[in-house]
């Protein structure tokens, strides 16, 4: 191979040189400097060994209180989560629509929101173009599938907290949806 230049590019592996040759060998000097220093080298890490095998008490005050703070955690989590402390369910109940909605929607606000809109949607969807009123009900025979969906789910998991949040979104989802067609028949535009 040719001697490369400090302007020449490389632009492949192949472009570098297969060997190398050290200026000077460093091993012998690295060999003495290693012996030179051996004494001293070994009387800290000698001390450093003895000190590991031992350990402070201080580490195992250390140790202790981490424990303590997962298991106070973990009792904490268990007390806290939606379910704790109730007799538990068995798996073949099938769920009760009205006990779940009761649990995640006792809101009165929301209850009179939600049969306000629910009373004058018919009227309102009848309102709207019929691109958007097809839209309107896809949406809403998708959220009412996804409700019975995971209220059933919840019959067989009821601490299941996922599976809470989901049915909290899919309510969200469907106040949005009755929302959004409320404004839209108002304003009279479509969604």
């Amino acid at each position: 191979m040719t001697e490369r230049g400090p302007k020449d590019s490389v632009t492949t592996l192949r472009d570098l040189p297969q060997a190398i040759e050290p200026e000077a060998d460093l091993w012998p000097q690295i060999e003495a400097r290693i012996a030179g220093r051996g004494a001293i080298v070994a009387a800290p890490v000698a001390a450093g060994a003895a000190r590991r095998g031992m350990a402070s008490p201080r580490a195992y005050l250390a140790a202790a209180a981490m424990v303590a703070c997962v298991a106070v955690g973990v009792w904490i989590g268990r007390s806290a989560l939606p379910g704790a402390g109730a007799p538990p369910v068995a798996r073949a109940t099938p769920p009760v629509s009205a006990t779940m909605q009761t649990a995640f929607v006792s809101d009165p606000r929301y209850q009179r929101s939600h049969e306000e809109l629910v009373r004058s949607l018919g009227a309102r969807v009848a309102a709207l173009p019929p691109a958007s009123r097809a839209k309107v009900m896809a949406s809403l025979t998708t959220i009412h599938q996804a409700k019975q969906e995971l209220e059933s789910a919840l019959g067989k998991d009821p601490g299941n907290a996922l599976l809470q949040e989901l049915l909290v979104n899919t309510y969200q989802d469907e106040m949005r949806v009755l929302t959004d067609v409320h404004e839209a028949s108002d304003a009279g535009k479509g969604i």
